[in-house]
């Protein structure tokens, strides 16, 4: 258990690990200090975790960071071994966070094919507040969720953060700044996307 501060291209990533995993990761920071004062807002508990600036190589700290650094420099990378902790959140969000862990490197899918994808074709909004809830970002991507229409929607780290996100992995607005989405499923599913 501890923080991890991690050095990337895209500047400071302030990492929460719990006994279970990954707990929370923020968003990239000026400063390292930046980053835990960061970190530590978003959690109460975390006053009391000792902080550490190097991960093992061997440990899940370590592994992520070397993805994180890979992902910040363009690379298709995929978090998928990285352990996270969402045992705080309702069965829904975990539903809906256990899904969009699955959305590949450069998908795009809506909030709507989501709820239709989990069985809750009618949990729209829903799914938009769970992601909002979604303290591992990237890890679990909820950049890679977007409205229906192809507009961003919301991101906890802002806009134009998403859009640098979504850039990195290749994925450009077209008019009206709007997204094109991804009518293959992710997670081995295939549906028809097309009306969602």
């Amino acid at each position: 258990m501890g923080i991890y501060l991690i050095s990337t291209p895209a500047g400071w990533v302030a990492t929460a690990w719990t006994g279970r995993g990954l707990g929370g990761l923020d968003f990239p920071r000026t400063s390292p200090e930046e980053a835990l004062v960061s970190i530590r807002g978003m959690f109460v508990s975390t006053g009391e975790m000792p902080v550490y600036e190097q991960a093992g190589i061997n440990s899940p700290a370590g592994a992520l960071e070397e993805k994180l650094n890979r992902y910040f420099q363009g690379e298709e990378v995929s978090f998928a071994g990285i352990p996270v902790d969402i045992s705080w959140c309702t069965p829904f969000q975990r539903q809906v966070l256990e899904f969009v862990r699955q959305i590949a490197y450069g998908e795009l899918w809506s909030y709507r094919q989501v709820a239709a994808a989990i069985g809750r074709p009618r949990a729209i909004r829903a799914v938009g507040g769970a992601l909002g809830e979604n303290r591992v970002p990237l890890v679990i991507p909820c950049h890679r969720v977007v409205r229906h229409d192809g507009s961003p929607g919301g991101f906890g780290g802002g806009l134009a953060l998403k859009s640098r996100l979504l850039a990195l992995e290749g994925r450009e607005p077209g008019p009206g700044g709007r997204y094109r989405l991804t009518n293959r499923a992710a997670c081995g599913n295939i549906i028809d996307a097309s009306g969602l």
